[in-house]
């Protein structure tokens, strides 16, 4: 019988589409997240590895299982994985795209309102000092109508994301490697600019770039210093898209006025630094947390395990 192992909890549903395929299942229930050694022990044997992006799978854990067929990782990202070294081994590596546009969209929309709005700080003002009263020049945020959201990677995500702030009366810019087709353009009312001019013009900036060689560290300080002292800087991409010392140090020298991150650069670990910052929000990668988009990406990594059992190429390859 073919054999899975799962390096996390995941939806029930993933599992009763697994055994309902006649695939042994072996997954892992620790609260912690899968060590090493143990995912290394545990692998060995199996035919189809299903895991998160938090857990790295490196050349020493392909080696250790020299039957492995498939891995398919329960994500949008892949760079937890060194799908390089996959292909080299004919193991085809998955995702699961387009299933978390919706939440992550939603997630930085909501980041962008509550910065712009100083909802964060206000909650942690009521619950501890509290407020004398209303006051003409009190806790004053900024609104969104008329300003410039400069999108970087107008990609599924950031297009939807684009649809959603245009309800806001925002004025969108974007950039990637390729421009978008002119229709595309139009339905979004969208505008091609270059990094530099996104950098200038942007009053909210929101990364939604994957993580490659060439956007690690894409914005550090060179870049922070081309932004607006005005403007705000939304990450729920990839946290090493960001140089943080740098974005702290921006920060600190005023050249940004906030900051929502969900992503991070040495994740999960968050610096310290901007824990100290009224002005920054951090969540905890809820980009896509929503029942509904972990349940499709639940059934598109059990579906593609029984798809390579059943002989057929799976969906979704990254590699």
């Amino acid at each position: 019988m073919a054999s899975v192992f799962v390096t996390a909890a995941i939806p029930e549903s993933a599992l009763n589409i697994l055994q309902k395929a006649g695939l042994d299942v072996d997954s892992y229930t620790g609260d912690a997240l899968i060590t090493k050694d143990e995912l290394l022990k545990r692998i060995v044997g199996k035919d189809y590895l299903i895991t998160p992006l938090s857990t790295q799978v490196d050349q020493d854990v392909i080696d250790a299982d020299p039957q492995l067929k498939l891995i398919a990782n329960y994500g949008a990202g892949f760079n937890n994985i060194d799908v390089a070294y996959a292909r080299q081994k004919n193991i085809p590596v998955t995702n699961t795209p387009k299933v978390s546009t919706t939440s992550t969209a939603e997630v930085t929309t909501g980041l962008i309102i509550t910065l712009a709005h100083r909802m964060v700080e206000g909650d942690k003002l009521m619950r501890t000092k509290g407020f004398a009263g209303w006051a003409p020049l009190f806790f004053l945020g900024h609104e969104l109508a008329g300003k410039t959201l400069g999108i970087l990677g107008m990609g599924q995500i950031g297009q939807a994301v684009a649809k959603r702030m245009a309800a806001f009366d925002m004025h969108i810019i974007y950039t990637q490697r390729k421009p978008l087709d002119a229709a595309t353009e139009g339905q979004l009312n969208a505008t091609y600019v270059t990094l530099d001019e996104l950098l200038a013009q942007s009053d909210v900036l929101t990364i939604h770039a994957p993580l490659t060689d060439e956007t690690h560290h894409l914005l550090g300080a060179p870049e922070f210093k081309k932004m607006k002292d005005s403007a705000y800087l939304i990450n729920a991409a990839r946290g090493p898209v960001i140089d943080e010392a740098a974005l702290l140090d921006a920060l600190h020298a005023h050249q940004l006025a906030g900051a929502a991150l969900d992503v991070y650069e040495a994740e999960p670990h968050v610096d310290e630094g901007f824990k100290a910052l009224d002005n920054v929000i951090l969540t905890p990668h809820v980009g896509n947390a929503t029942v509904e988009a972990r349940d499709a990406m639940a059934e598109i990594v059990a579906k593609n395990a029984v798809r390579v059992a059943q002989g057929e190429e799976p969906l979704h390859v990254v590699n």
